[in-house]
């Protein structure tokens, strides 16, 4: 768990090669919203994909269209998303964007442009992309973090908020492991390895979405509200 005072790509490297340095290895997705200093990083020190918050991303997109036809504008877009493979999901995206292109041309530009980074889950087996294409299931972990660090207001040293936080990703993480609706099993993404002689004992799992890589190492807490999710 490392502490800083901003989000910059130079926080996020030193933060993710640490982790690299520690044994974090196999990282084949990492899911945030649209933070180009995560994203820099992500490529140059994890060599892995990345993926863009969808539901960040349908905020963004719908602020290019009428309030009045946003609903319209996002079921549309989501037909991408209900494809079965990425193939299809990449060429019903390009449909979309064209078929909008004539009356809203912003809008059509951003699809354009966010067209990799939005459908990269889809690349992954069916059954996780419900986990991936979005920062949501530590939404709401962030916001218990949020809500116990505005009880002590304003902490003495580094080590206050490292004992505070770090106690309750540890908490949080004991729940999701006993939970019937787990994260993600170690069965399911054993074939996604490049190791081929990596094996998944039947009673083990993945659990804490944020803590995908290893357990002592929570992903940074800073002043600034986002969600950033590492698998």
């Amino acid at each position: 768990m490392n502490i800083g005072p901003s989000e910059a790509e130079t926080f996020w490297t030193a933060f993710l090669r640490k982790l690299a340095r520690r044994g974090l290895r196999g990282i084949k997705l990492v899911v945030s919203d649209a933070h180009e200093g995560i994203k820099a990083t992500v490529s140059k020190v994890l060599n892995a994909s990345w993926q863009r918050c969808r539901v960040h991303f349908m905020r963004n997109a719908l602020a290019h269209a009428a309030k009045s036809g946003r609903r319209v504008v996002s079921a549309f877009i989501a037909t991408a998303f209900a494809q079965d493979d990425a193939e299809a999901a990449r060429a019903q995206w390009r449909k979309v964007a064209d078929q909008l292109r004539p009356k809203l041309p912003k809008l059509s530009g951003f699809l354009d442009e966010a067209e990799t980074d939005v459908l990269a889950y889809m690349a992954f087996p069916p059954q996780h992309r419900t986990k991936l294409h979005s920062t949501n299931p530590i939404e709401r972990l962030n916001g218990e973090i949020k809500r116990r660090t505005e009880v002590v207001g304003i902490f003495p040293n580094e080590d206050a908020i490292i004992r505070l936080i770090g106690a309750i990703l540890l908490e949080q993480n004991d729940e999701w492991a006993v939970q019937r609706a787990r994260y993600m099993t170690l069965e399911t993404i054993a074939p996604l390895s490049d190791d081929p002689t990596v094996s998944a004992p039947a009673n083990r799992q993945l659990t804490c979405p944020a803590l995908a890589g290893e357990r002592g190492d929570p992903p940074p807490i800073t002043p600034r509200r986002g969600t950033r999710s590492l698998f």
